[in-house]
């Protein structure tokens, strides 16, 4: 699948967004501290962008309402729905914190659930599709999930310190979750790389009972939407060294620097040792993105000799 640079924008910067609005939303920042009305601001903020840039992708970003409509079908519409339903949550939640400097505990929950059930729909436009192997799994969900509690925690614990508190239980926390989220991660590469395709050119064509099936002639002599969005190649040797990278960047130098993190207890050094762990996290995110659309095969390729 092509790896458009606005899906993986959106997923990435939502998925951190929600991760921080079900922190905040839990109660587990003081709500009365400056960077705890900053925290609701940012999540907010990148909940918004993320949904924003999602409709870049549209062919018709003005027509992107009507997908609120089908949410007795489609995930893509409950994912719209939930985005919005959820949002009332957040700003009541944001409010207290902001204006009056307390916490609300049912906004705080509503908001909190709200957002795992976003992430969760989100995550199931891409697990219900059955014409993709790669993202039919359980495992699909599971790893959006926990990418967006650690993203979240990682967030809490960078505003927790930014207000002059050590983030010990934030630092155990976050790198808990992270062995979670990427050792399931490691777990759907493991199943992906090890995936028969169900769809063949045999059971494609309705041939496989004569034999081996072989593309005579593609239908098209250019290139079109299809081969652009669903026939998208990666040599193996790179998605491998890729996927290393994202494991490297994205898990294991954050854990390292949560483990300083928790040596530091407080001050300046915590502070840019938890920042940097953030940035790490996101930017292996982003690389796990890519490749969890450039890696997928839609079965039309099929037809194409893909």
């Amino acid at each position: 699948m092509h790896p458009a640079f606005s899906i993986i924008v959106f997923t990435t910067l939502s998925g951190l967004g929600y991760g921080l609005a079900a922190v905040l939303g839990l109660g587990l920042l003081d709500p009365a501290l400056l960077w705890t009305k900053v925290a609701h601001v940012l999540a907010l903020l990148l909940i918004s962008a993320g949904l924003m840039s999602s409709t870049l992708h549209l062919g018709n970003p003005q027509r992107a309402w009507r997908a609120l409509t089908q949410w007795r079908s489609s995930w893509l519409s409950r994912e719209g729905v939930m985005a919005i339903v959820t949002f009332v949550p957040l700003l009541v939640s944001a409010w207290a914190s902001v204006v009056e400097g307390r916490y609300l505990q049912l906004p705080g929950l509503l908001g909190a659930a709200g957002a795992a059930v976003t992430v969760y729909c989100t995550a199931m436009i891409y697990a219900s599709l059955k014409s993709v192997d790669a993202w039919h799994t359980p495992l699909t969900p599971l790893c959006y999930l926990l990418f967006g509690a650690a993203g979240g925690v990682l967030l809490g614990g960078l505003l927790h310190i930014a207000g002059g508190a050590t983030a010990t239980g934030f630092s155990v926390a976050a790198i808990i979750l992270l062995a979670a989220a990427w050792g399931a991660k490691i777990a759907w590469w493991g199943r992906l790389r090890s995936l028969r395709p169900i769809s063949t050119p045999e059971s494609a064509t309705g041939l496989g009972s004569i034999g081996r099936v072989r593309l005579f002639e593609r239908p098209h002599i250019n290139d079109n939407y299809l081969t652009r969005e669903m026939g998208y190649r990666i040599a193996r040797k790179h998605a491998a060294k890729l996927s290393r990278l994202a494991i490297i960047f994205g898990g294991i130098a954050p854990a390292a620097c949560l483990v300083l993190v928790a040596v530091a207890g407080q001050g300046v050094l915590a502070l840019l040792l938890q920042l940097l762990a953030v940035l790490l996290f996101g930017s292996g995110v982003a690389v796990e993105r890519w490749l969890f659309f450039a890696e997928a095969r839609h079965a039309v390729v099929n037809y194409y000799g893909g």
